[in-house]
């Protein structure tokens, strides 16, 4: 095997946080683009409804691809650590059991969404004025979205090699498909949403494609048929962290339906399209300190697998001070400009009619305010990402798991519940700064401690 994975171990660690960061920010960046563009020209040229259905199908389709991005985030930990320790048979053998994993679990679930697709949407918070429109979207994406899962879980398997340039590309090449097909499909063609979810299936493809291509001929981890039969303590192994990940996908699934619903019960479509907006921006905006935390994964698992605790230990403090810089520079810029990045999403053609003119202009009203509150404590959240990315890169599993899960479960859920009922809409969009400030004490104080107890040699 090739064994660039070991430069993990060798290299400076701001060197390779930036190797590894930057890449992985500007694949993030652009992938991130397959949702907002969506939304963008779906906004522009549909009308704002058509945010609102893309909001509600967003969760089921999500969670799906979730199962790749959860056993490949899983799955690459115990690869990573494998690799630091080298043991290339069982790199290998972790690699062919993520994938075969990711293929039946997405492939059922996938089948399972389709079968019941009715209730699903409704489930997840789909008005009668926009059903329509969001089954539409739904059955066509749906129909990729084990394309989706197999991409996200190669995806942190080629970052747990070294290669970060490579896992970029894989998420830059369908972003670019996406935004041309759009255009196509949705401008040019004239399908609506139907156009939008084509292009949509289209990113899943080219992405497929590539990653497929790299396991063939670029990889170090060459599999064998012998690889892809399950063996029970690897699948033992990649479950348990995977799990974490899962878990945080499913209950952030279970949020969005909380807040479709809460957002039609206390508010109307209009505040469905806010946060489907807000969310876009969301994903879009934290693309470098989410490159950052992803960056700082691979290198904590090779480290704590080769027994080199020091340079684990840099790695966390780095990691928090680039991603707290670049945190800080993010807030500020949604706090000035949050007017610009909503109008981006809404047309005020005159083209459009009556109906939809008035649906944009209330959108515009409404959603600057609702931006500025849910991004009010960005500058802490990286302690939240690199605490419980820490746990999960050096396999401590239970640890992971509820760090993981203690801003959307154990915080935010809670106060979406219960502060809409006294403040309305506000309610809902002031719970994300408290739920972030309460799960930042939580996890630095657990992070602290265990850097403490397990770091103390090198």
């Amino acid at each position: 095997m090739n064994k660039k994975s070991s430069t993990l171990g060798i290299d400076s660690i701001s060197s390779l946080l930036i190797k590894q960061a930057v890449p992985a920010s500007i694949g993030i960046l652009v992938m991130s683009l397959n949702m907002i563009v969506d939304t963008i020209f779906v906004g522009r040229w549909i009308g704002p409804l058509a945010i609102s259905a893309i909001t509600v199908v967003l969760p089921v389709t999500f969670f799906i691809a979730a199962i790749g991005l959860a056993v490949g985030i899983g799955g690459s930990s115990v690869l990573s650590r494998a690799l630091g320790a080298g043991n290339d048979k069982k790199a290998l053998q972790v690699f062919g059991n993520q994938v075969t994993l990711t293929l039946l679990a997405s492939g059922l679930l996938a089948s399972v969404g389709l079968i019941f697709q009715d209730t699903l949407i409704e489930f997840f918070g789909a008005a009668e004025s926009f059903k329509e429109l969001a089954l539409t979207y739904y059955r066509i994406v749906m129909y990729g979205i084990v394309m989706l899962a197999m991409c996200m879980m190669g995806n942190n398997v080629i970052r747990a090699e070294g290669k970060p340039k490579f896992a970029m590309y894989a998420m830059m090449l369908p972003a670019i498909g996406n935004i041309a097909m759009d255009y196509l499909l949705i401008n040019v063609l004239d399908y609506g949403m139907e156009g939008a979810a084509w292009a949509t299936f289209i990113s899943y493809a080219i992405c497929f494609a590539f990653i497929l291509w790299f396991f063939l001929f670029k990889s170090e981890l060459r599999l064998k048929a012998e690889s892809f039969k399950l063996k029970k303590k690897i699948v033992s192994e990649i479950s348990g962290l995977s799990f974490v990940t899962l878990a945080r996908q499913g209950v952030i699934a279970v949020l969005t339906i909380l807040l479709n619903n809460v957002l039609i019960n206390v508010g109307d479509a209009i505040d469905v399209a806010s946060y489907g907006i807000i969310s876009r921006v969301l994903m879009f905006a934290l693309f470098p300190v989410i490159g950052v935390n992803q960056g700082f994964m691979p290198i904590a698992g090779y480290n704590f697998g080769a027994d080199k605790f020091q340079r684990v230990r840099e790695a966390i403090n780095t990691s928090i001070i680039y991603s707290g810089i670049l945190a800080l520079g993010i807030f500020i810029l949604i706090m000035i400009f949050a007017e610009p990045f909503v109008s981006i999403f809404i047309s005020d053609k005159a083209g459009q009619d009556a109906g939809s003119l008035a649906d944009s202009a209330e959108l515009l009203k409404r959603t600057p305010n609702a931006l500025r509150w849910v991004f009010a404590a960005t500058p802490v959240i990286v302690i939240q990402l690199i605490g419980g990315s820490y746990f999960q890169a050096i396999g401590k599993v239970i640890p992971a798991l509820l760090l993981s899960l203690t801003k959307q479960g154990f915080f935010l859920i809670p106060l979406i519940l219960i502060l809409p009922n006294y403040y309305g809409v506000f309610g809902v969009w002031i719970s994300f700064p408290i739920a972030d400030v309460l799960s930042t004490i939580v996890t630095g104080y657990y992070l602290n401690r265990a850097v403490k107890k397990d770091l103390i040699s090198s």
